[in-house]
């Protein structure tokens, strides 16, 4: 007899519980509101380089002759890549702390990253959580595509001479990039950072960036580059307003 009402409180406290995780869970996910654009502000800046410059490495070719035709001359390592104006290329700035809880509507465009003259290009890029990254082989040659996540799930596919796209996404946020390689050309590497929002940005020719749209506020800015590593910067965003933040690396 007083095992009945136990079970019922049971039944009962677990149900209610249930579901006011679901409700919980409903709301986490709904819409949020339109920002207001007038209440937007943008960074910019640059990611400098001083010191002495290190040796630019020589990718060797010579194992893959199909490799080495596709150049007229030594093809070089883009682990560090510094412009003529003495910033560097390839250095993934994004906001690493301070947004508010929100979801960011995901890109309808694709992402590139193509296979030509057995190199990686671009040599680093940014895609957002579920957004479509498309991977072209150009080349007359075989590779192999192997990203090295630590997060998302792990996965290794051929893809033949100028075959069909590989379609990815990535359901998780990973950031630092994730690692590409080429199983078949060891010297061939990217990266791809994952963000779960649009707020970042890969340096180019000029060493410069920009990420538009932010909302106003202060953050936690991140610099990622390949071979020394992150610094953070605090910085605060004002409505209409460019932030600077400009970082600096020494060789």
């Amino acid at each position: 007899m007083f095992f009945v009402p136990l079970a019922a409180a049971m039944l009962l406290s677990c149900g209610g519980g249930g579901s006011e995780t679901k409700e919980k869970k409903a709301a986490s996910t709904e819409a949020a509101p339109p920002v207001d654009p007038s209440t937007l502000g943008s960074i910019q800046g640059k990611v400098a380089f001083t010191g002495a410059k290190p040796e630019p490495k020589v990718l060797s070719m010579d194992a893959t002759p199909a490799c080495a035709r596709m150049h007229q001359g030594p093809v070089y390592a883009e682990d560090v890549v510094i412009n003529s104006n003495g910033t560097l290329k390839n250095a993934f700035v994004y906001i690493k702390s301070g947004l508010a809880p929100r979801e960011y509507p995901v890109p309808s465009s694709a992402v590139k990253l193509d296979q030509r003259g057995c190199i990686y290009t671009p040599h680093v890029v940014g895609v957002m959580v579920n957004q479509t990254l498309e991977i072209a082989n150009s080349d007359d040659t075989n590779h192999n595509i192997h990203p090295m996540p630590k997060i998302n799930r792990e996965w290794n596919e051929s893809q033949p001479p100028k075959g069909d796209l590989k379609v990815k996404s990535f359901p998780k946020e990973e950031l630092p990039p994730i690692l590409f390689k080429c199983n078949i050309h060891p010297w061939m590497r990217a990266w791809v950072g994952v963000s779960s929002h649009p707020f970042f940005a890969v340096t180019g020719d000029d060493g410069s960036f920009t990420i538009k749209d932010v909302p106003a506020g202060e953050y936690t800015l991140e610099v990622w580059q390949e071979r020394y590593g992150v610094q953070e910067m605090k910085i605060k965003v004002e409505a209409k307003q460019a932030a600077t933040a400009d970082f600096s690396y020494k060789g």
